[in-house]
């Protein structure tokens, strides 16, 4: 039994070896490519004073998905007192951490690779790229967040007015329905033709962790970059268009390398949640300011400094352990990002830089106590049990409607007529029936849910289930 496992241990070693022996290495200049969505690659950019990936990130600040991120909580519902972040609060500062290891990262590529300058990209362009990707990093996730994305999946995996679906649709649409990927959720947003954002492609790739779709012959869970997923299936041909004018390699016949800024990206979003959901935590009295500083004193080092917290409160106390922390934690994750740059673009190179810097087992040790007392905490908890409520009843009730009209029409009822009235104007209620699948339906169904507020979701939960009436 040993030396059969061992056996075919060796025969994947081998597999994944042939694999990056064919892999080429993928090329900075088509990886910072212009081009966008809508656009031919070698279209010039007309507007003066603005890079293309500077436009990128313009086009996301005014959009209305982004905007919808400030009544998305972050982990805590929104408190009458103490400030906390919202989806949109935690962007914002992911962007901007995003743009200082992008033009970190930037300058050392731009000295490595002298002919990027020739054509015409600098440090701040790089930069911009991540902190655009960064800035959309959160944009597909649904309302209540996490709970929310398991919420959705568990309504069309367990329940019956969810599973009575999967019969109409392929195998690979049901494994999109049955695992919800707010990752997925945004690449889907930031290509769709409604939302007209058409943003670069290095852009998109930057934001595109997992660049996978959801069911693929073999995961390995090595490679981080498979730890999820990054697009729905009939997104498939959005993703191989960018890929392919990027020269992003594939690593299989259903999975790809991830583009190297993504890992910038990444590392953004891990260092933002480490250091600013334990501050929150603290502001919330979850974790004692005491054990704060310790948790924080490793990554700061010499930088730690007793004496300069005399005499200040807590919150400005807070603040600038925050900002000396955040500091340390950019200047080593680009050192990081410097020194696996290449195995990066061999496609050799697939972890999160938060857990090769030198900070590594502090962020892990904060990690710890956050998920103790702050991620398990009652008023954290309390949000997650009514997230799952609230969208597993707006998903049966339009759900049941949708499949009474097209597939049940002998159980259409005066409710469900009402119900679907209260869809977007633009919902696609044409062309189905019986022979049609309704994946595109679905989609639809699940964008529309997905796209709400917290608030909102709650708001229309109500209405529908008749617990507060208009008017009364």
């Amino acid at each position: 039994m040993v030396l059969q496992k061992l056996s075919q241990l060796s025969l994947k070693l081998a597999f994944f070896g042939l694999v990056f022996l064919f892999l080429g290495m993928m090329k900075w200049e088509r990886l910072l490519a212009k081009g966008r969505f809508g656009d031919s690659p070698l279209k010039i950019n007309t507007n003066a004073g603005r890079s293309e990936f500077e436009i990128d990130y313009d086009r996301i600040i005014f959009s209305a998905p982004f905007r919808n991120l400030q009544d998305k909580t972050q982990v805590f519902p929104l408190p009458d007192q103490a400030f906390v972040h919202t989806r949109l609060t935690h962007s914002l500062e992911v962007s901007s951490v995003g743009r200082s290891l992008g033009k970190g990262a930037g300058e050392i590529l731009i000295n490595k690779f002298p002919n990027l300058q020739s054509l015409g990209i600098d440090s701040s362009d790089i930069g911009a790229i991540v902190a655009a990707a960064a800035l959309t990093h959160d944009i597909g996730n649904p309302p209540f967040g996490h709970a929310g994305e398991e919420a959705i999946s568990d309504f069309f995996r367990l329940h019956p007015d969810g599973k009575c679906w999967e019969r109409h649709v392929r195998i690979d649409q049901w494994a999109d329905l049955i695992n919800f990927e707010g990752n997925a959720q945004g690449f889907r947003m930031l290509v769709s033709k409604e939302s007209g954002l058409k943003l670069t492609y290095a852009t998109l790739a930057a934001f595109t962790k997992y660049p996978r779709p959801s069911l693929i012959t073999q995961r390995d869970i090595a490679r981080k970059s498979q730890k999820k997923y990054g697009f729905f299936i009939n997104q498939l041909v959005d993703f191989e268009q960018m890929t392919d004018v990027l020269g992003i390699e594939k690593l299989s016949s259903d999975s790809w390398v991830r583009h190297p800024l993504a890992f910038l990206v990444e590392a953004a979003d891990d260092i933002c949640y480490s250091i600013i959901d334990l501050e929150d935590g603290c502001t919330m009295g979850l974790v004692d300011f005491e054990e704060t500083v310790d948790l924080l004193k490793p990554i700061l080092g010499d930088l730690f400094d007793p004496e300069k917290l005399k005499d200040r409160s807590i919150n400005q106390n807070l603040g600038a352990l925050r900002a000396l922390a955040i500091g340390k934690l950019i200047q080593e994750t680009v050192e990081v990002f410097a020194q696996y740059e290449e195995n990066m673009r061999k496609g050799t190179f697939d972890k999160a830089l938060t857990d090769m810097i030198p900070s590594a087992k502090a962020l892990g040790e904060i990690s710890r106590v956050s998920i103790q007392k702050i991620y398990r905490s009652k008023v954290v908890l309390e949000k997650e049990a009514a997230g799952f409520q609230v969208l597993e009843g707006l998903l049966t009730v339009f759900s049941r409607a949708l499949y009474h009209h097209f597939y049940q029409p002998e159980a259409f009822s005066g409710q469900d007529k009402s119900i679907l009235r209260l869809l977007p104007e633009d919902f696609p209620m044409k062309g189905w029936g019986a022979e049609v699948n309704p994946y595109p339906l679905l989609r639809a169904l699940v964008d529309f849910v997905a796209g709400m507020t917290d608030k909102y979701a709650l708001n229309l939960y109500r209405r529908v289930n008749g617990i507060s009436i208009p008017g009364f």
